[in-house]
């Protein structure tokens, strides 16, 4: 155990530089090597020196790697791996605490007790190996070194919680990839960095976290091992850990190794716990963060004098008791049971007849288990290996082939790019093994081409899977401050920094709908943030934008193109709706108000346009008295007022007040008031949404389709719907107003008293059959009668000179105001007479000698005496179709009536005698009567 170079012990807790002393010391030195407890430390360590000397004089020697120059000067080792016998001037272990390991502490023993350098030897730990290595290695010095920042507890902190820079440590597969996949919804997604990673993997990991890429990493306790990053802050997802054999809880030191991994150089670190971990003990978390363990008193050891005179002798030397204190016999390794399990194989046991196959039985039993399926498959690889080796020399290169291109694939998920990785791993140590393959240089650069492409998928299946690099760059860019650059396409599509981020509909920004979350949120900040330049380009394009790209819709909404940029709400008038416009808070104010005065002059000018006519009649500063203020509730309806409602205002006004209406276009129906260019469709569209806006609706009814003479009534609409619509409810159906005025024409000249059949120009006007005629006139106030009588067959045509036509009836004013009216009846009739329809069902059957019927249906008034159409009750009117009445309501031309010409004597002074309403449908026949007077 004694050596004749100078040992020391340099010993201290983790940031204390000790692994770049010992690069430092080695540098000093011709030839050295170096001892590192993970595979991915050496091949950082390798970097480093490479970077300093070069790669002509640097080797590294792992299970699964080996990189030998000629002129080779310097070894960067995994502690498994270090060649012995090579007489180097230096010689350094790294973590040598793991000599208490319970699985790989034996070899860390072996290296503790037997390796040397020439001129220098370092042991490089923990400082509770202090007493160990002074007993077993007397001559050793010690050399304490101190962290170099500070290292604090901060207790427990949800993952949401955690600040950015942070390490969380799992102790299990699941549980790393568990809170990676919280990290990635949380904060953009995370690293992932486990000691069964490749090399390439791990640091196309690392790198994501080194440079920015995401703020969080997640690992499993391999990063405890010297692994130097830029952490800041360390937090346990568990305190417990599988040791291969059983759950156990994590030693005081063995916490403070990984969470001295926080805080690098001169920069402070903290530590705590996190997820399910429940607090640390006041005295443990004190322990800690002043560096105070027990020391170590015993070390795992495993003799290395073996004996190859037969399978039992290397059995027995394996399991021998050391002679030391401060040693304890290692509990069987992976090694130890495959040839236990080896050498009760009859053809194995065969085979390993000599000291030759004895040794190599041994060297077969010591390729790792990367692939951890069970002991069993493992033995059964372990003894396939060993009869090509015995049986051949060296393993057949058909047989590697066959291995090697089950597993060069990089599809499928994780889990089994991981296994294939695993899997790779073996090959690739077999590989690096001397003479067990024919061609040396190919089979160690074909499985490490493989190894590499695995390890590339692998990458980029942990990135796509813990990493939202969408979220993550554009975090990254406002952490930093950076302006971020925004792109908008022809669909709305929204790129920030190249990543797409949702769509920007009009001036509102929709994130998209894969994120969730905190994510979500980050996502719309950062863009919006991006877009405020996009915004004001839309806003000044819209700003400019004609009248035809915009419109509004049914329920009062303000469109551009297909998206919604605002909405209508009540104003003070009717006629003067406000805009509440669709814009996102940090489009800014200037935005805002751009948009919002765009669409106040586009909704402005389309009631400027369509209610044209209304808007002059409110505007006339000729009309005054009655003539103004029934101007002001046309205005106020909208241009559309049921004559019932205002039958005083209307029987107040006199001929010239009625006339300077007439001039604006409004028309006195029968039953309705209302100005026939405001019945198109487009005032008909719009006045429906004012209308609602004015009285509160919470949803708008639709406009009926253009063009239809009637309707089904609409159940369940609000009060005054069918007459803004410019219609008026009669029974199942609603008949368009103005179609409604010519139908009361037609019906002056009928006799409602006695009663009348309906014409085939009333049928044709309406587009109705006979029953859907009589259901409406039903609904304007007649009584229907419906009857059958045999039908009279039209007679053959002869030459007679044709028939006398009545005479038509004398038209009225009022009749001739109809002219004005501007739509016209459009529905083709849908029926006339049911005769004809009889006429051609007799037709089709000449056999039927039985009289053919018809249906017809007698029309009669059916409301109380002196009440017309209009439920309005009036003197000198008269119902439609019924006899003239005098001034005083009564009758003329009736037997018993006073004869025309008639005196009157009276001795008050003669009354004054009221104009003749020139809307009775008989003003002109009273004119008559008047001027025979």
């Amino acid at each position: 155990m004694n050596g004749a170079s100078r040992i020391v012990a340099v010993l201290g807790p983790t940031n204390t530089g000790k692994t770049h002393y010992a690069i430092e010391r080695m540098l000093g030195h011709r030839t050295g090597v170096i001892g590192l407890p993970l595979r991915l430390l050496a091949r950082e360590v390798y970097d480093k020196i490479v970077a300093i000397r070069g790669p002509s004089v640097v080797a590294l020697v792992t299970g699964e790697e080996r990189i030998v120059p000629p002129r080779t000067q310097y070894w960067v080792c995994t502690v498994e791996a270090m060649p012995e016998g090579m007489g180097t001037d230096f010689v350094a272990i790294d973590e040598i605490q793991l000599c208490a390991d319970p699985e790989r502490g034996h070899v860390f023993t072996d290296r503790l007790l037997r390796m040397r350098g020439t001129h220098e030897t370092l042991f490089l730990g923990a400082d509770t190996m202090r007493g160990p290595i002074a007993a077993l290695v007397p001559q050793a010095q010690f050399a304490r070194r101190e962290r170099m920042s500070q290292l604090v507890y901060t207790g427990s902190k949800k993952i949401s919680r955690m600040p950015p820079r942070s390490a969380i440590v799992g102790f299990s597969v699941e549980n790393v990839y568990a809170i990676a996949e919280l990290l990635r919804r949380q904060k953009g997604g995370a690293a992932v960095v486990m000691g069964a990673l490749s090399p390439r993997t791990r640091n196309a990991q690392v790198a994501l976290y080194q440079n920015g890429e995401v703020d969080y990493l997640v690992a499993t306790d391999a990063i405890g091992m010297g692994l130097n990053l830029d952490v800041n802050h360390v937090a346990f997802s568990s305190l417990s850990k599988f040791d291969g054999r059983r759950m156990r809880p994590l030693a005081p030191n063995e916490l403070a190794q990984i969470a001295g991994r926080a805080g690098r150089g001169m920069s402070d670190g903290t530590f705590g716990v996190t997820g399910e971990a429940s607090p640390l003990d006041e005295g443990v978390a004190q322990a800690i963060m002043d560096s105070r363990f027990t020391p170590m008193k015993k070390l795992n050891w495993r003799n290395a004098a073996l004996r190859f005179g037969s399978v039992d002798a290397l059995i027995d030397s394996l399991e021998a008791s050391p002679d030391y204190e401060h040693l304890v016999k290692a509990r069987p390794a992976d090694d130890l049971n495959a040839l236990k399990s080896l050498a009760q194989v009859p053809e194995v046991a065969a085979r390993a007849s000599d000291g030759p196959s004895i040794r190599l039985l041994w060297d077969v039993c010591r390729i790792p288990d990367f692939r951890g399926i069970s002991h069993a498959q493992h033995a059964s690889l372990l003894e396939s290996i060993f009869g090509h080796l015995h049986e051949r020399g060296t393993i057949p290169e058909d047989f590697l082939a066959r291995q090697i291109r089950r597993i060069d694939r990089t599809d499928g998920d994780i889990d089994a790019l991981s296994k294939r990785l695993a899997y790779i791993r073996t090959w690739t140590y077999v590989a690096q093994r001397n003479g067990w393959v024919r061609d040396e240089s190919h089979w160690r650069a074909e499985t490490r081409a493989v190894e590499d492409r695995v390890s590339d998928a692998l990458h980029e299946c942990l990135t796509q899977r813990f990493v939202d690099r969408r979220t993550s760059v554009l975090l990254r860019r406002l952490k930093q401050k950076e302006a971020l650059l925004a792109e908008v396409n022809d669909k709305g599509e929204v790129t920030v920094e190249g990543e797409f981020v949702g769509r920007l509909e009009g001036f509102r920004f929709i994130p998209d709908k894969s994120a969730q979350g905190t994510e979500a949120k980050a996502l719309k900040s950062a863009s919006l943030q991006a877009l405020a330049p996009q915004f004001h380009l839309r806003a000044d394009r819209f700003y400019n934008a004609p009248d035809t790209e915009i419109d509004f819709t049914d329920q009062g909404g303000l469109m551009w193109g297909e998206y919604a940029v605002g909405k209508l709400v009540a104003g003070a008038e009717p006629l003067k709706p406000m805009v509440e416009v669709f814009v996102d808070e940090a489009a800014g104010p200037e935005v805002e108000q751009k948009v919002q005065r765009r669409l106040q002059h586009f909704i402005d000018r389309k009631i400027a346009a369509l209610f044209e006519p209304l808007l002059n009649l409110s505007r006339d500063e000729e009309l005054t008295g009655l003539a103004k203020g029934f101007a002001f509730r046309m205005v106020e309806a909208l241009g559309i007022l049921p004559r019932a409602g205002v039958a005083q205002e209307v029987k107040d006004l006199d001929q010239d007040a009625r006339g300077a209406l007439r001039k604006h276009g409004i028309r006195f129906g029968q039953f309705t008031i209302f100005m026939p260019l405001l019945l198109k469709p487009a005032p008909t569209r719009l006045r429906l949404v004012l209308w609602a806006l004015a009285n509160g609706l919470q949803e708008f009814p639709e406009a009926p389709p253009p063009g239809l003479v009637t309707v089904p009534v609409a159940k369940g609409a609000p009060e005054g719907y069918d007459t803004m619509c410019g219609y008026r409810n009669a029974g199942e159906r609603s008949i368009r107003i103005d179609m409604l005025e010519r139908l009361a024409d037609m019906l002056r000249a009928e006799d409602s008293r006695g009663g009348f059949e309906a014409k085939a120009d009333m049928l044709s006007i309406t587009g109705m059959t006979l029953e859907q005629f009589a259901d409406l006139m039903q609904g304007l106030g007649y009584k229907a009668e419906r009857g059958e009588r045999t039908k009279i067959k039209p007679a053959q045509p002869t030459e007679q000179p044709p028939a006398a036509t009545a005479e038509a009836p004398t038209e009225t004013a009022e009749a001739e105001a109809q002219s004005d009216v501007a739509v016209a009846a459009e529905a083709p009739t849908e029926a006339t007479d049911s005769t004809e329809a009889e006429a051609e069902a007799t037709a089709a059957d000449p056999a039927s000698d039985e009289p053919e019927v018809e249906v017809f249906y007698t029309f009669t008034w059916g409301r109380q005496a002196n009440r017309g159409p209009r439920g309005d009750q009036r003197q000198g009117r008269s119902k439609p179709g019924g006899k003239p009445r005098d001034g005083r309501g009564k009758p003329q031309g009736k037997k018993g009536g006073k004869p025309q010409g008639a005196k009157t004597f009276s001795s008050r002074p003669p009354k004054k005698e009221k104009a003749i309403d020139p809307d009775n449908p008989f003003a002109a026949a009273l004119m008559g009567l008047k001027d025979g007077n």
